[in-house]
């Protein structure tokens, strides 16, 4: 079943279908500068999973490295999501997504903190191994 999303002034909408890969939280300094917040929730779904329905005209995109193209509405500049060529993986920002919960299941990048979760879930200094990271772990 898909999900609908939109960005903030509603002039992008697209759908999610199927499965997030993972759910988390990302403290990497890219990834909270872009959020302008400590901490970013992501939610990684497969590449085809993500289908945009109205506005494609309307997205832009900056990418300041190959690894994350961040895609935004040129008309209300709400964040959409992120492609991750890579990884073949979208990070949708599931606020965009009412009919999706947010389940993290981990953090990454959690050695480039600057707000600490005691929240029991597992702490990736970088990312996991599967995502091509050291996948060493950091104490909660």
């Amino acid at each position: 079943m898909a999900e609908k999303g939109a960005c903030f002034c509603g002039a992008i909408e697209f759908e999610v279908s199927g499965e997030a890969q993972a759910m988390g939280f990302c403290h990497c300094d890219d990834c909270t500068k872009w959020a302008g917040a400590p901490i970013s929730a992501f939610s990684l779904w497969p590449s085809s999973s993500v289908t945009v329905t109205k506005g494609a005209d309307k997205i832009g995109t900056f990418a300041k490295t190959d690894k994350s193209h961040r895609k935004f509405c040129k008309i209300c500049g709400g964040h959409v999501f992120t492609d991750h060529p890579g990884l073949s993986m979208h990070d949708v920002y599931l606020n965009t997504v009412p009919g999706v919960a947010h389940k993290p299941t981990l953090h990454v990048f959690y050695g480039e903190k600057t707000v600490a979760m005691k929240d029991g879930l597992p702490k990736f200094k970088d990312m996991p191994a599967e995502f091509g990271g050291s996948g060493d772990t950091l104490p909660d």
